[in-house]
């Protein structure tokens, strides 16, 4: 029987690597198309979100690769990518061997990508276009629904807000057509004809007129009801209203979401949680376009990719 042999081994080397990271890296690396890329960027609005004066800077650019390449690997935690850059050699080669830290990361995306970053990736995708990853003829879309980091039971439903409008539009008709009988006004709507909707401009007004009259003490007080209970509640309803815009449901703690049905929990029941519709279009396995909807369905979310 033939005695094993091993590779010599020794842990007290004086070079573990070659003088240039560039040979430990292969040529068809994700790393290298990351660098070629934003290589070719213009990245001017980043550099113009710096200040000048004080300690210097990472480069941006180095920055914006280190960034753009652990998004590539689904890193996101600022923490991970400190240390990926401490022990991976990609990251390594990408940074020049320097070593930014969490805070410096995380400030760079948090101050000087937060405006930029939509201009950075459509700029991505024309240079991908010109190289010839992308031709731009096809695209293939996906979605998924994010769950926002708000409060699920803190909900505005557009069905209660119009119907608790109007039983306050009609409360506030009725108290105003009493105070108006009481000062000798016929202003009330003909009882032939509908009554046309009060909203606050409207209840502002007519408490003004109101208020240049001789009231009784009844109606001071009917009077003091409108202006201290009733329109402050219509002014609510109003502006949910209007953010809901033509949703049917909000989040009073991220006006922005809306509420949709999520997947099923480990009990097959439904949830329903205030979320984001993310559509996401593709080709040759790259991101071509994206865009955040309000949509509890798909339907009307493709009509931007097709534009």
């Amino acid at each position: 029987m033939s005695k094993a042999v091993f590779k010599q081994y020794s842990q007290g080397q004086i070079c573990m690597f070659p003088m240039s990271l560039d040979e430990k890296i292969p040529f068809n690396a994700p790393v290298r198309l990351v660098n070629q890329v934003v290589d070719g960027l213009d990245i001017h609005k980043v550099l113009n979100t710096y200040k000048g004066g004080g300690a210097s800077s990472y480069d941006a650019r180095m920055m914006l690769k280190l960034v753009i390449y652990v998004y590539l690997n689904n890193i996101y935690s600022c923490r991970k990518i400190e240390k990926q850059n401490l022990e991976n050699i990609h990251y390594m080669w990408l940074s020049g061997m320097q070593t930014p830290d969490h805070n410096t990361i995380n400030t760079f995306r948090s101050k000087h990508l937060k405006d930029t970053i939509n201009e950075i990736f459509t700029q991505v995708v024309r240079l991908l276009v010109e190289m010839g990853y992308l031709s731009l003829d096809v695209v293939y879309i996906d979605g998924t629904k994010i769950e926002a980091r708000s409060n699920r039971y803190t909900f505005v439903w557009r069905k209660t807000v119009e119907k608790n409008k109007a039983r306050l539009e009609s409360k506030i008709r009725n108290v105003l057509e009493q105070i108006e009988e009481g000062i000798a006004q016929d202003n009330h709507q003909p009882d032939d004809e509908p009554p046309t909707p009060i909203d606050s401009k409207e209840l502002k007004r007519r408490i003004y007129e109101i208020n240049r009259e001789h009231l009784s003490k009844e109606n001071k007080k009917a009077v003091k009801e409108l202006e201290e209970k009733h329109l402050p509640k219509l002014m609510d309803y109003e502006k949910h209203l209007e953010i809901l815009g033509k949703r049917n449901s909000y989040s009073k703690t991220d006006i922005d979401a809306t509420f949709m049905r999520m997947k099923d929990d480990h009990m097959g029941n439904g949830q329903l949680k205030p979320a984001y519709n993310l559509q996401i279009g593709t080709e040759n396995q790259f991101f071509t376009h994206f865009d955040f909807f309000p949509n509890p369905t798909d339907y009307l979310t493709f009509i931007p990719f097709n534009t």
